[in-house]
Formats: C-alpha cells, structure tokens, sequence
C-alpha cells in the first residue's frame, strides 16, 4: 500500500504546484510551513503555472497542521471559510465558525464530510490563542 504524503489531500486544482513540490521534493508539511513569500515568489517565477494564491493556500493548510494539529481537510475548510491565519482563527468566536461553515454547506448544497462539533471549534481556537 502506499503511502499517503500531505500533498495528496490536496485537490486536483493543485496539480500543478502538487507536480512542483513533488519534483522538487517538498512533500513534508514541515517543510512547507516554512515557506517565506520570497520563496513562494521565486517558485512561481521558475514554474509559472503555479499561481500564488494556491501557493500561498498550501502554506497556510501546512501552518494549520503544523501548529494546530488539523488534518488538510479540516484546514481547507477553514480557508473556504476566510479563516486563512492563525491569528483569525484566534480571533474567531466558535459560534462564528459554526456559523460560516454552515453557510458554506448551504451555499455549496453539501454537507461537509468532516465531523466537526462545537467542542472541536473550541479546541483549535484554545490552541491558536496559546500560539
């Protein structure tokens, strides 16, 4: 069986920055957590396919499981809902976040497949307050 690297969580809209980090031999989250923006810069200036915006997507889901402990899907979904910091996640209420992801499902029509509960909301905001 293979095994799954951070990378593969990710959606296929990412293909071509997943190919990149992949070819270069970036597939640890650690590793991508430490990304500074002259480094994202420079990436898409040598693989002009790479867009900064998923770039930057990707840093911040490696930061979310790096610092707080969340699976990539968890983090996307904190992204979908404008949560893409640390700092606003500290920032956030857990009603707020319930309310937003609720928002997101109902826009999208689609119950998310993560099992997150209000308790869950205010562990990682616990977390992100210590950081």
């Amino acid at each position: 069986m293979e095994r799954q690297t951070f990378l593969d969580f990710l959606p296929t809209n990412f293909r071509h920055e997943k190919s990149f980090f992949i070819k270069n031999k970036l597939t640890d989250f650690e590793k991508l957590s430490h990304l500074s923006d002259l480094d994202i810069n420079e990436i898409q200036r040598t693989s002009p396919l790479c867009t900064l915006n998923n770039l930057k997507k990707i840093r911040a889901i490696a930061i979310f499981k790096k610092e707080i402990g969340i699976s990539p899907s968890e983090a996307y979904l904190l992204l979908h809902c404008g949560i893409g910091s640390i700092k606003s996640l500290s920032q956030s209420t857990p009603y707020e976040l319930e309310r937003k992801i609720g928002r997101l499902e109902r826009s999208l029509r689609v119950k998310t497949k993560t099992d997150i509960t209000f308790l869950i909301l205010k562990k990682w905001i616990k977390r992100a307050n210590q950081i």
